[in-house]
């Protein structure tokens, strides 16, 4: 093996033809010590597979390096194809390798009976990467993630005595997305090294050339560009995820965090901005100890996604296809698609998410679905962009919608968990497209004259989110309906209070210009700071919210048993916002009124209790602040 004093890795090797034990220590630092996104091994892996998976790590960490931190790209290639040359010396009788990674890598090579295969493909990708720095279209880049990391995963399955096609199918999905995930966040550092991964034809398909990646041009084009990315790259993330139910149960863990991981690089990047031309987006430590909570929890209570795999296997080519495109990623299953609507659920932080652990499996995935789809509907209007193109995509929507009503679940990855949450529980399709005119609202009504006029508004974006979960929740008195479209305007005016400020940054006046005048508040008042004439407006739209809820309350009492609990749970937790606006004076312009996750759960604890749900869900009022508000609302629901 030719010398390597370039890299930093080698300061600490022992010396050639060491002993084993020797060479073992030296993998096991190298994989404790040299930084990535995730923990090579994690405490939850079996121990007796810890030094196999460092031994495989140091081999990996040393053939990227090779590549990757050799400036002279001639040399670089002498030191893989010497790298290769001691390689395959593990695999002939009576010879051996010298260098000590190798020696370590015998062992585990010798133990587990791993063929020289995967091994040899990493060189070849890291050998591709001295003289490929563009790539036309995604079936190229396809070809490399075959090779650069594809072969890690059937490493992995190796090690834990797996060596079937279908596990090795579904590893595919996860390595090449995790693959992904790291181009995408890597542009920057890529683009110094001269490379771009990124198709040329998806940079051209968003009106991109490479010249715009070499000199950092970041606008709305570039966004437009990494949505694309993502939501292909979640799909592929999303279609291996069945590999955690195929692996024995102390290996799931570990299985599940690195898809999680991944998908939580892509939250940072979204969280970022999306602008990988200028940062590298990481995760945080608190990040990634929540996805290895949120994996033990998946490991001591069932998942939420039935046990079925895929109805039938997605490939790469499809996700990736020029044909696809963000709405159209990959034909998934019902299971795959409600695990993809969990994670859009999860990743929002929203007050209802909690709430919906209150249910049983069934009813959990259902509203996972529902609020999928309004949360993406919503991100049309309130993202960056223009009018026209808002209002295709809003148009888009309901076209697939209705294409998901009528069996043709492909448009995206939530369509057939939803269709399947529609067909389950009989919900009303007119809800959704009452929804979808919500949307369309924001985009064309900046005000709203009277308080009827916004009561509209709020039935469409609220009210039916009311009635669809009322559908989930189960009921059988013709008044539900009513009061579930009186609970969701309620929850609708709760948030349009806490959040006027922030809604008068961006141009929206929610709040009735009739109350406006009568209580001389201008527009240019509602960015704050509080006045009493404020404080007079907010404690009248308080008070239609109070009633709204006093009158919708008794849901409670007809939805099905099984759902009283998160029923009761969400009254509490919005009236209690509700109730803490009222504590602070309605200064809603100093800082954002909010609960904590710990009370939010406290009220899903409390409700679950026995004969809890029985008691009062509204919030305590601080005082009797009450008065005759006049709330009269049309009926629609039925």
């Amino acid at each position: 093996m030719l010398p390597t004093p370039e890299l930093e890795i080698a300061l600490n090797l022992p010396p050639e033809r060491c002993t084993p034990e020797e060479a073992q220590r030296y993998a096991r630092w190298l994989a404790t010590y040299h930084y990535e996104n995730f923990n090579v091994v994690s405490w939850l892996l079996p121990r007796r597979l810890h030094q196999h998976f460092y031994n495989v790590y140091a081999y990996c960490r040393w053939s990227d390096d090779l590549g990757d931190e050799v400036p002279d790209r001639a040399r670089a290639l002498r030191l893989l194809d010497a790298w290769e040359d001691e390689l395959r010396l593990i695999y002939q009788p009576g010879v051996g390798p010298s260098h000590p990674v190798l020696i370590a890598l015998s062992e585990t090579v010798r133990a587990k009976d791993i063929p020289v295969e995967p091994f040899v493909h990493l060189l070849r990708a890291f050998r591709q990467d001295q003289v490929v720095q563009r790539y036309a279209n995604w079936d190229e880049v396809l070809d490399y993630c075959g090779y650069s990391a594809n072969p890690v995963g059937r490493l992995v399955l190796y090690l834990c005595g797996y060596r079937d096609e279908e596990r090795q199918r579904l590893s595919d999905h996860t390595c090449t997305a995790l693959q992904l995930a790291n181009f995408w966040q890597d542009v920057s550092r890529d683009r110094d090294k001269g490379r771009i991964y990124i198709p040329l034809a998806a940079l051209a398909s968003h009106g991109l050339i490479e010249d715009d990646i070499v000199t950092r041009r970041f606008d709305a084009r570039y966004i437009a560009l990494m949505k694309d990315l993502i939501a292909r790259t979640r799909a592929l993330f999303v279609a291996g995820l069945p590999l955690t139910k195929l692996v024995d149960n102390t290996l799931r863990t570990d299985v599940e965090l690195f898809s999680r991981g991944g998908m939580a690089v892509l939250d940072s990047i979204e969280a970022s901005g999306y602008n990988t031309l200028e940062h590298r987006p990481h995760l945080s430590k608190r990040t990634k100890l929540g996805l290895v909570g949120r994996a033990l929890v998946s490991r001591l209570i069932p998942s939420s996604v039935p046990d079925d795999t895929a109805k039938a296997p997605v490939s790469m080519q499809e996700v990736m296809s020029p044909k696809a495109n963000a709405f159209s990623v990959a034909p998934l299953s019902p299971d795959a698609s409600y695990e993809e609507c969990n994670r859009i659920a999860r990743a929002s932080r929203s007050s209802f998410y909690l709430a919906f652990f209150g249910l049983p499996k069934a009813k959990r995935n259902a509203l996972c679905a529902l609020y999928a789809f309004m949360r993406l509907v919503d991100d049309v209007s309130d993202e960056p962009g223009d009018l026209d193109s808002k209002r295709r995509g809003l148009a888009r929507w309901r076209a697939m919608l209705d294409e998901a009503v009528g069996g043709k679940t492909g448009a995206h990855a939530i369509l057939p968990a939803l269709a399947d949450t529609i067909s389950r529980f009989d919900i009303p399709t007119r809800y959704f497209h009452d929804l979808i005119l919500g949307a369309e609202m924001d985009l064309t009504v900046g005000s709203y004259a009277t308080f009827d006029r916004l009561s509209e508004y709020c039935y469409r974006v609220a009210g039916t989110v009311g009635l669809t979960c009322l559908h989930v929740f189960g009921f059988r008195n013709p008044r539900a309906p009513d009061l579930a479209e009186r609970l969701g305007l309620a929850f609708q005016l709760t948030n349009i209070i806490r959040d006027v400020r922030g809604d008068s940054e961006m141009g929206r006046v929610y709040l009735p210009q009739e109350d406006l005048s009568r209580f001389g508040v201008k527009v240019q008042d509602l960015g704050g700071p509080l006045t009493p004439q404020l404080e007079s407006l907010l404690e009248l739209e308080a008070e239609r919210a109070w009633r709204l809820y006093e009158e919708g309350t008794p849901l409670v009492h007809e939805v099905d048993a099984d759902s009283r609990a998160t029923l009761w749970a969400l009254i509490r937790t919005y009236s209690t916002l509700l109730a803490r606006i009222e504590e602070r004076g309605f200064d809603v312009f100093s800082s954002r009124v909010s609960l904590s996750n710990s009370e939010k759960i406290h009220y899903l604890v409390a409700g679950r209790m026995s004969g809890w749900w029985k008691s009062d869900a509204l919030a305590k009022r601080a005082g009797d602040r009450r008065r005759p508000s006049g709330v009269s609302l049309r009926r629609r629901a039925g």
